[in-house]
């Protein structure tokens, strides 16, 4: 009797031993971070070959003095993007976005960004 309440005790142990094992294995794993970014994270930063990679040929390209301009049109909006050098190396890239309608109306400029991808 005394062995096999030896043998119950160590079958119990070892089942629960594997358990909190099994649950420390999956709970030190962390959550996957989102790899996708979205609105105008998505383009801040970014250099005009990555643009016109997203967005396709831009409607208008004006080269300014210190910086230059593109500008992406869909049905739905207008995206205006603004690169300037990043001082790394001169390399320009997307500091600031506006978006708006072809009337002139404010459009939300992540749904703008969204929109033009879909396109």
């Amino acid at each position: 009797m005394y062995k096999w309440s030896i043998l119950l005790y160590a079958a119990a142990t070892a089942s629960a031993s594997a358990q909190i094992g099994a649950d420390r294995q999956i709970s030190s794993v962390p959550a996957r971070p989102s790899l996708e970014k979205r609105g105008v994270a998505l383009v801040m930063g970014k250099d005009t070959a990555t643009l016109k990679r997203l967005f396709g040929e831009p409607r208008l390209d004006i080269i300014e003095v210190y910086g230059r301009k593109l500008q992406f049109t869909g049905k739905v909006c207008i995206l205006d993007v603004y690169l300037y050098p990043d001082g790394k190396g001169g390399t320009e890239i997307v500091t600031h976005v506006d978006a708006r309608r072809s009337d002139g109306a404010e459009v939300d400029r992540a749904a703008c960004i969204e929109a033009l991808i879909r396109r």
